[in-house]
């Protein structure tokens, strides 16, 4: 049993399962729809499969060692993670003003490529994966062995954690839809969502380089 490789899905688990912009977005397009948070996840995944490929192919140290090209995509990444809360806060203020008595007012539905967007475009253009992945993938590949094959199974194991977590956290969302749908929860979600997406948007655009 590879002890080294135990020791990386545990570490990458929890790296995966930590909150953040890409948990958010899953949540709050769940919330309108499985399909919508399943998709989301799915585009979630597929973020982390370009920084992965770039770690793998050397690429992402390159990105990192260029300030320039680091700062633009931290840039892009924060402006589009802004854009998201944004809308998220808009949503909820909606809400405010159309919700009436105390029916439930189902979300407007996502389609599902513009929540596999979101969700690929969220992870994708996150500033601090490139170093993430450089500086983790690197301490599990064991002295004496071919570097390349071992980071590509490193990959892989990292892509495959996020195919399963996300979209369980989509599927439980939606399990839990009647109570996370009700006008007020889910006014309350949209709304945390947008302040959190909004601040984390705001300090990856105004904020030093996260090196």
């Amino acid at each position: 049993m590879d002890a080294q490789l135990i020791a990386f899905t545990g570490v990458a688990a929890g790296m995966v399962a930590l909150p953040g912009a890409d948990f958010t977005v899953v949540v709050r397009n769940a919330l309108a729809s499985r399909s919508a948070g399943v998709a989301t996840a799915l585009g979630v995944a597929g973020g982390l499969l370009v920084h992965t490929a770039l770690a793998v192919a050397g690429l992402a140290a390159v990105l990192v060692a260029v300030p320039v090209l680091f700062r633009t995509v931290q840039l892009l990444g924060g402006a589009y993670v802004l854009y998201l809360g944004m809308s998220a806060l808009y949503a909820a203020r909606r809400r405010t003003t159309t919700d009436t008595g105390g029916t439930a007012d189902e979300p407007a539905g996502r389609g599902s490529a513009r929540a596999l967007r979101q969700g690929f475009l969220t992870n994708a253009l996150n500033p601090k994966a490139p170093v993430l992945f450089l500086s983790l993938l690197p301490q599990f590949v064991p002295d004496g062995q071919p570097p390349l094959p071992r980071t590509l199974l490193l990959a892989v194991i990292v892509v495959l954690l996020a195919l399963v977590w996300f979209p369980a956290v989509a599927l439980l969302v939606d399990r839990m839809g009647r109570w996370l749908r009700r006008p007020r929860t889910a006014r309350a979600i949209e709304g945390g969502s947008g302040a959190a997406l909004t601040a984390l948007g705001l300090v990856l655009v105004s904020g030093p380089l996260v090196h």
